[in-house]
């Protein structure tokens, strides 16, 4: 198995006072809805913004002093740059992130303002892994991979274990998905629950490997930009085919139901891939038992959020 609970556990003892202990809100609409006790963890009130900070201290507490001195390389849509961009500058590392033409201003913005440089001249995410290979082989940066390394793998999945801290009765988790590494890291935390991966329509690289049974290329276009991945990672995929998570899709216009509800009835500002669980709730295709919805992240650009609100 390449990522087991006690890997989750020793990214815990590695990160803990480093990152914040995000609060787990139960929401007494969404039990009604369900039928069944529903609570929200939410990730969105995390450093920088998102769940990804926990899995960027746990993997550079692991380099060495070299690694550390030839600086790192990161790829994402936003959420990971930023992430990556203030962990790095935390430890003093120099930080190169590999973004995309159509990443979020916002979250470009906010990635150099941590401290990290951009290279944003690919036009899509297929462009800016070719762009990403290029650069470590240039370089010699050690990769922190958004989510496909064990240790960032780890660090994501002591999401689980404070949700079940907090709501002992949580029987399944509901996860938003892109590349796998939250919800493989939280299926690793949380053997004895039912986890589930809940991905956008138009953005299924975690589906999709799940049918195949491998990593396939997949080309998203979701509002949920944040779960924007072109494929599912190899040792993610290992871990969700390990516990048998399932995998439920929701359409675009679910999401925006699901923002609008977490705006303004739990009060919750989160972005629209933060969304992407409590959609599968608010569908009816959470299936049966207390849920625990996990609220990844926050990073929306303000004319995003005021588009969905106006739509409604």
């Amino acid at each position: 198995m390449p990522v087991t609970r006690d890997d989750v556990l020793a990214a815990a003892d590695r990160i803990r006072g480093r990152v914040h202990r995000t609060p787990t809100l139960s929401s007494h609409t969404l039990s009604r809805t369900l039928g069944e006790l529903v609570w929200l963890k939410a990730e969105l009130f995390q450093k920088t913004g998102s769940f990804k900070a926990r899995g960027v201290l746990n993997k550079l507490a692991s380099l060495s002093a070299q690694e550390k001195e030839h600086g790192v390389i990161g790829i994402s849509a936003g959420n990971h740059a930023q992430a990556l961009a203030w962990g790095a500058a935390a430890e003093g590392i120099d930080c190169l992130v590999v973004m995309y033409a159509s990443a979020s201003a916002a979250k470009v913005a906010a990635t150099r303002a941590y401290g990290a440089a951009v290279d944003l001249e690919a036009a899509d995410a297929v462009e800016a892994f070719a762009r990403l290979d290029e650069h470590i082989r240039e370089t010699g940066r050690t990769l922190v991979h958004p989510f496909d390394d064990p240790l960032v793998i780890a660090g994501q999945g002591t999401v689980a274990l404070e949700l079940l801290e907090d709501a002992r009765e949580v029987e399944t988790i509901l996860v938003p998905t892109g590349g796998g590494g939250l919800v493989a890291g939280i299926a690793a935390a949380a053997p004895d629950r039912r986890v589930v991966a809940v991905e956008p329509e138009r953005s299924t690289a975690v589906h999709d490997a799940l049918v195949a049974g491998r990593s396939v290329p997949v080309t998203p276009d979701s509002i949920a930009d944040g779960l924007s991945a072109p494929f599912a990672g190899k040792t993610a995929l290992a871990v969700l085919q390990a516990h048998g998570v399932e995998s439920i899709l929701v359409t675009e216009n679910e999401i925006e139901e699901a923002f609008r509800f977490l705006y303004l009835r739990a009060k919750l500002a989160c972005e629209p891939a933060g969304a992407v669980a409590a959609a599968a709730v608010l569908a009816g295709r959470a299936g049966a038992g207390p849920v625990g919805v996990v609220v990844s992240g926050g990073n929306v650009g303000a004319e995003t959020a005021s588009a969905i609100l106006a739509r409604r």
